[in-house]
């Protein structure tokens, strides 16, 4: 079993503290991410995990054993790196297994681990090439193998995906989760695209300025964020904020606009919507002029002003949709589909 528990943790450089009491239960077999901007925390939390990087205080706890002062090696933790991290003189072959070979491990029993691991990430043709003769998806496969042949307890992933390209990434990162459910091993994912944080995670720790912002499924996190960073940030395109006034179950924006809602709170509050809960109706209250449409085929983008504000607005409509720049267009979206937020702390008014 390799349960993971984060209790209270707490990194800091000198006086600065750049992780502030983290804490979270990671289930045995459970594909976590750990999303969010650069510079938020995320590669130093999993350097923890791993124990690349010291705890200043708090612990982990990795299979109900307490992991502070143990080193990397002892944690029974396999890591893949964004940049693949391969020895360049060597076979495949030879990177995959160096790891088993510097414990000892058997040369049958290595052998049979790393033709086991080739074969599950369809790479046994590449065994006798060398990295420079790979594409870089292949690389990362072979990454990806040498991290499958230790067996262990835990995978721990940092932005293995980022120096792929766009269509790569999104047949790798499906692979990735195949293989995880297949190979049912506890893993902790760090990357900054919420789009493969929300295909990839079985539950997804968002982190903003070191906090932990919210801690849940994706679709925990898109129907009911928890504050408005998460809000923004899981969705695309993001959700459309708006200033409004609220009684009595209508909210009245800055243009004086007037929309229905179903919750029952009274005052001052951050309306959000998301740009494909929208819907184009002559008599929606939501007007916006249009700045410039993105056709992407199987729906559009409309990009443009809230009437009457300086505040930027993103529309998602089915299908192929033709509007003039400058022209006015209006919106409707359904009363539920509205999320509120407190206008001084940003955090979900929950009723």
């Amino acid at each position: 079993m390799a349960e993971i528990k984060l209790d209270n943790l707490i990194k800091a450089y000198g006086k600065v503290e750049v992780l502030h009491h983290i804490e979270g239960d990671i289930h045995d077999g459970e594909f976590i991410v750990i999303v969010g901007p650069s510079g938020c925390g995320k590669s130093t939390l999993l350097r923890m995990v791993a124990g690349l990087e010291t705890i200043t205080s708090g612990t982990i706890s990795i299979g109900g054993k307490v992991v502070n002062k143990l080193e990397p090696a002892d944690r029974d933790i396999a890591m893949v790196f964004q940049n693949y991290a391969l020895y360049p003189h060597m076979t495949v072959y030879e990177n995959m297994a160096y790891g088993l070979k510097i414990r000892k491990i058997p040369k049958d029993e290595i052998k049979r681990r790393v033709e086991e691991a080739a074969d599950i990430l369809e790479i046994r043709e590449y065994l006798d090439r060398r990295p420079r003769q790979l594409s870089g998806g292949q690389r990362q496969r072979v990454a990806m193998g040498r991290a499958i042949v230790r067996e262990p307890s835990v995978f721990l992933f940092d932005e293995p995906l980022s120096n792929l390209d766009a269509k790569l990434r999104v047949q790798m990162r499906l692979e990735i989760r195949k293989l995880q459910k297949r190979l049912g091993v506890t893993s902790i994912y760090v990357t900054h695209d919420q789009v493969e944080a929300m295909t990839l995670g079985d539950r997804l720790m968002v982190l903003n300025g070191g906090y932990v912002e919210q801690f849940g499924t994706p679709i925990e996190l898109y129907q009911k964020p928890a504050s408005l960073f998460v809000a923004g940030f899981i969705g695309s395109p993001s959700m459309n904020f708006m200033d409004a006034d609220i009684s009595n179950g209508v909210a009245t924006l800055a243009n004086g606009a007037k929309l229905k809602l179903s919750s029952k709170f009274n005052g001052p509050a951050t309306l959000g919507i998301r740009p494909e809960h929208l819907v184009a109706d002559d008599k929606g209250a939501i007007k916006v002029t249009v700045d410039m449409l993105e056709q992407l085929g199987a729906n559009t983008l409309v990009h443009g002003i809230l009437d009457g504000t300086q505040t930027s607005f993103v529309v998602s409509l089915d299908g192929i949709q033709v509007a003039e720049t400058g022209s006015n267009q209006t919106f409707y979206a359904e009363k539920d589909s509205f999320h509120l937020f407190d206008k001084e702390t940003g955090k979900r008014i929950v009723e």
